[in-house]
């Protein structure tokens, strides 16, 4: 489905999501929802106000801040918590199962999509529970931060002899 397709959609589901809740229809929710549609991966909300500050079409922090509780609400943006005190999100709609693999001495998040662990997770029976979506963290250290100690490790040795 393109991006243009999934825009309209999701715009929808807003609209109906606003209508139901008694919410009003705001062209900063919209504009909100289309930037946050726009690019892929995650994003914290200050890098989202960021960006739309530097953009076309300018919203309050508080905006940012009430119009991503109503997304988080109807399911159309998700959040993450990767270890920190700041907390991430990313688009839901049209986004497949993926695993997050957070580095614990740098912080980075690479995604992964790993089609063993889907079928494993997607095929487990859980009783008097029906699951919707879910999210898989695997904590460890990255390549690059791995090679940055073992280069520490190994000049402190030379140092010494």
């Amino acid at each position: 489905m393109d991006n243009e397709k999934i825009k309209e959609i999701v715009k929808e589901k807003f609209t109906e999501y606003l209508a139901l809740h008694g919410h009003r229809r705001t062209p900063e929710r919209y504009a909100i929802l289309e930037h946050i549609y726009s690019f892929d991966g995650h994003f914290d909300l200050e890098a989202l106000y960021e960006s739309m500050s530097s953009g076309d079409f300018r919203v309050s922090r508080a905006t940012i801040y009430n119009t991503i509780e109503l997304l988080l609400d109807c399911r159309l943006v998700l959040k993450h918590q990767f270890g920190k005190n700041i907390s991430y999100y990313e688009k839901s709609y049209n986004n497949d199962n993926h695993h997050h693999l957070i580095c614990t001495e740098c912080g980075a998040v690479r995604e992964i999509k790993d089609n063993d662990i889907s079928r494993l997770i997607e095929n487990k029976k859980i009783s008097r529970f029906k699951p919707v979506h879910y999210s898989l963290y695997m904590y460890g250290v990255c390549n690059k931060c791995s090679s940055t100690k073992n280069k520490k490790i190994k000049n402190n040795k030379e140092i010494r002899k």
